[in-house]
């Protein structure tokens, strides 16, 4: 079923776009390639838009599957009418469709079924029509004792029970009660057991479900799984009942208050259970979407952090007993020299005074100017030891990097083989200093899951989440674009088209003959014409002989390049000079609608290929604030409400933002001191990586919380 009409209404698109993404996705292209080189295709869809519109577009198929599920099952039961055909036609949910089967559905052994077992079906039949007479003298007729029915009050009951199962399958009432619950229903929950909890704002608490955060949720539903909380939905009940029974109870005969007494024992008993159920599990999935979302975001901003270049780093892993191993990083990433120093433990004078001369020495002999310290155990202990030393090492200043995912990393099977005369530690300090060199290449090397920028990741659906990360790791990694020539097998397994099998197969390639340009790819085993068309504009070759093997134009555009800077003056070799400075002017004086036919391409190919060639090999990461590289130290002692900051953004959540202040301690700038107005999603002020000014607002040196604000009035 063609779904491009559906899709583009839900995404404000045009049916050609979502047609065009559709057929590309369905000829097995990847996401980065038909977002970067098929414009023109797709109306220039975005990554993000393009996964959005593949997801949705997987689950209206599976639907589709699902409706064809039905309808088989329900023609073999021979219940199938055209009326019911058309409203499983119609449905465009899942809980739709389901509601429409659930009567037909095999069920297990219920009261009703039993009841119908008895034969008191005629009898449950003949109370909905609701005529006039008596039920008890109707219900008479159906006592026996051979079927268990000893009077008329059993087999009244019986039927009720029918009734109440009749009522609850009915799929339209369903829907309307959702909605009802979904509009008005309130999420209480109270203390399970009497002692203090992280829980403790939890244990009298109660929320419209419409307007729950999705952190509250989590944590709600973490608090129940460890037994700390008892979590109720609260329904309009009056306001249930009556609409259950406006659908089934007509006027006021004894049947009538029979069919009403079944109506109110199918939403006590089936239908508010069934629907609490439902209710959670959408509160969990609306927060699972957000948490994933989040996550997601806070990771690309992470990824995308600006590289710190051309700087000889020296990266410490801190530690108390076993000392803070160091390892010296030349501007590639590649390992000078590593050792360890005993600084951190106090009155440890002779191993302070031996570890100061020992990098004192590293930054005389290498030329360090820059130290990265991971941010765990010693690490303000690291710090202030580092700081203590550069007045008499100018030139060096240090950066506090995230250590989340680094030990990990160092435990893993691939840092094993990037290392292996080298211990665990060794291999965390030369994981902290290139997470500094170049955020993107070392953390690619690390589960996304254990980076560290989420909120109860844990708690989430462990494949969406996955999935998620994976895709804004393989949008980071095509969006920066890869060194061919250098490169780990780590990193070229993001690249579209390519995998981990194939990077490896690439690295071993590179090691016995070289790649000396993006043609010499299609000689790597089992890159086909394929892999190639899919990989070949995201690799970087800077010092192939064809200049445009360094850009992000495609191979399959060089004979546009060529002609367009024919066109505009240029020669080919004359992009070897570090770019073209003024080819879009250029281009905008020529016309740029004339030159794309001239050379056939499109226009948004067309400008992507300007800004190609006016920077070859340019960063995207280069536009960002640079981090903050720090010279001095402060403790939480040293803090004053009022006192102002700059600082790094470390975690974006649904309440607010953590900012690195360089004391060892992020500080909480809550959503409500993010702005001036009113902001509903912190990732619409801050991103992770953001370089922001921050004023104190409060310190708990006990509890090691710091308030901060963005907004100098809201102290």
């Amino acid at each position: 079923m063609d779904y491009s009409e559906l899709i583009a209404g839900e995404f404000h698109l045009r049916p050609q776009q979502v047609r065009a993404a559709a057929e590309l996705l369905d000829a097995g292209n990847t996401i980065p390639f038909i977002a970067r080189y098929r414009k023109e295709a797709t109306g220039s869809l975005d990554d993000q838009v393009l996964r959005e519109v593949a997801e949705r577009l997987e689950y209206l198929r599976n639907l589709d599957r699902r409706r064809g599920e039905i309808e088989k099952a329900l023609t073999e039961q021979g219940v199938m009418t055209e009326e019911l055909r058309a409203r499983l036609a119609e449905a465009t949910a899942l809980s739709a469709l389901e509601d429409l089967y659930r009567p037909f559905r095999p069920k297990r052994r219920t009261r009703a079924t039993v009841a119908r077992e008895k034969g008191l079906e005629p009898l449950a039949l003949w109370l909905m029509m609701q005529q006039a007479g008596d039920p008890r003298a109707e219900a008479e007729k159906y006592v026996s004792a051979e079927k268990d029915v000893p009077d008329a009050e059993a087999a009244l009951a019986g039927a009720r029970d029918i009734l109440a199962e009749s009522v609850s399958d009915d799929a339209a009432l369903r829907g309307e009660l959702r909605e009802l619950l979904s509009r008005e229903g309130i999420l209480r929950t109270a203390a399970a057991k009497e002692e203090d909890s992280v829980y403790s704002m939890y244990y009298d608490f109660s929320e419209p479900v419409r307007t729950m955060a999705s952190h509250r949720i989590l944590a709600v539903n973490r608090g129940e799984r460890e037994e700390f909380l008892k979590v109720t939905l609260e329904a309009p009940e009056e306001k249930a009942l009556a609409a259950i029974r406006r659908a089934f109870v007509r006027g006021n005969s004894p049947a009538a208050g029979q069919v009403a007494e079944a109506c109110g024992d199918a939403w006590t008993r089936l239908i508010f259970p069934s629907l609490e159920r439902e209710i959670r599990g959408a509160l969990t999935d609306r927060a699972n979407e957000a948490a994933i979302r989040v996550f997601s975001e806070n990771l690309h901003q992470l990824l995308m952090q600006p590289p710190i270049k051309g700087k000889m780093t020296l990266g410490v892993d801190p530690g108390f007993r076993t000392g803070c191993k160091l390892a010296v990083v030349d501007e590639n990433g590649r390992v000078l020299d590593t050792g360890v120093g005993f600084f951190t433990l106090p009155g440890n004078e002779r191993g302070k005074a031996a570890a100061a001369q020992l990098i004192r020495g590293f930054v005389r002999k290498y030329g360090i100017t820059a130290i990265a310290i991971g941010n765990g155990t010693a690490s303000r202990e690291s710090e202030q030891f580092i700081a203590s030393l550069l007045p008499e090492l100018p030139g060096v200043a240090y950066m506090i990097v995230s250590e989340a995912g680094a030990s990990v990393y160092s435990a893993s099977k691939l840092a094993a083989e990037e290392f292996p005369d080298f211990d665990v530690t060794q291999r965390s300090a030369v994981s902290i200093a290139r997470r500094m060199q170049d955020p993107l290449a070392e953390l690619v090397k690390i589960d996304p899951k254990a980076i560290g920028v989420g909120q109860y990741q844990h708690d989430l659906k462990q494949n969406e989440l996955t999935a998620a990360l994976d895709g804004v790791v393989e949008q980071c990694v095509n969006q920066v674009g890869v060194e061919l020539s250098t490169a780990s097998a780590e990193l070229l397994s993001h690249v579209a088209g390519i995998g981990p099998a194939l990077a490896k197969n690439i690295v071993a390639y590179r090691e016995e003959a070289g790649l000396p340009s993006r043609a010499s790819l299609k000689k790597v085993p089992k890159l086909g014409p394929r892999a190639f068309e899919q990989c070949a504009g995201f690799l970087r070759v800077a010092d192939s002989r064809n200049p445009l093997d360094a850009t992000g134009v495609h191979p399959e555009s060089y004979d546009a390049a060529k002609k367009l800077l024919e066109r505009l003056g240029y020669e080919l070799k004359d992009l070897s000079r570090g770019g073209l400075p003024e080819i879009g002017r250029k281009a905008r004086a020529y016309g740029e609608e004339k030159l794309a036919e001239e050379i056939g391409v499109g226009l948004p190919t067309l400008r992507d290929m300007l800004d190609e060639l006016c920077k070859p090999g340019r960063d995207p990461r280069d536009e960002l604030p640079r981090p903050v590289l720090r010279t001095d130290v402060l403790e939480m002692k040293d803090l004053t409400p009022g006192m102002e900051l700059t600082g790094t953004v470390r975690n974006v959540i649904d309440f607010g933002a953590f900012v690195d202040i360089g004391v060892h301690q992020d500080g909480l700038v809550h959503i409500s001191r993010l702005s001036d107005r009113f902001v509903r999603n912190p990732g619409d002020v801050v991103k992770v990586g953001d370089v922001v000014k921050v004023w104190v607002v409060s310190v708990d040196e006990k509890k090691k919380r710091i308030a901060l604000t963005m907004v100098k009035d809201k102290m």
